[in-house]
């Protein structure tokens, strides 16, 4: 078995300097930049519709468990929104513009933000793993489709949805199913 690689590094370099103002991303660069873009805004309003449903949570559930309960909505609620800062950092470094217009969230957003009636901590329960249900779903699917073409966005949605599995498990833990 013969080992063919070559780099050449005189070629790298001399890309590199013709070509500083595209910033990180380089011509072996395997994807459609603006739809990765595209996408990462759709995270970013996900994450952020995440983190305003369990802070209302947080603040509005009542009932024997309150405590416990708000206690992991605030928790999940601030890792959300660094989810959020994170795509959004992600989509800058691809010379995007992050978007955060609160008049276009629940369109982009992969999930709901829901106001169980009453405040039924139960619901709430529910209607959050339900959320990390679809979310997880739906980032194992980008994970999938940036496969090895962009491992930077890769490695950040796979942290991310860690995370969301570990909210995930908290909530099914809360509710005893």
């Amino acid at each position: 078995m013969s080992d063919d690689f070559v780099l050449d590094v005189t070629r790298i370099r001399d890309d590199a300097r013709r070509k500083m103002a595209a910033g990180p991303v380089t011509d072996t660069y395997g994807l459609d930049k603006d739809r990765v873009i595209g996408i990462l805004n759709d995270v970013i309003a996900t994450e952020v519709v995440c983190w305003l449903r369990y802070t209302r949570h947080a603040i509005s559930a009542s009932g024997i468990d309150r405590a416990q309960v708000s206690s992991e909505f605030t928790e999940h609620a601030k890792e959300e929104m660094q989810h959020a800062l994170r795509a959004a950092e992600r989509v800058s470094q691809l010379g995007g513009d992050p978007d955060f217009d609160p008049a276009s969230l629940p369109q982009r957003s992969h999930t709901d933000y829901t106001t169980p009636p009453d405040n039924d901590l139960k619901a709430m329960l529910e209607h959050n793993l339900l959320a990390e249900r679809i979310v997880i779903a739906s980032y194992q699917e980008i994970i999938r489709w940036l496969g090895e073409h962009d491992p930077t966005t890769r490695r950040l949605m796979e942290s991310i949805l860690e995370e969301e599995e570990e909210h995930a498990d908290d909530l099914v833990d809360l509710i005893g199913v």
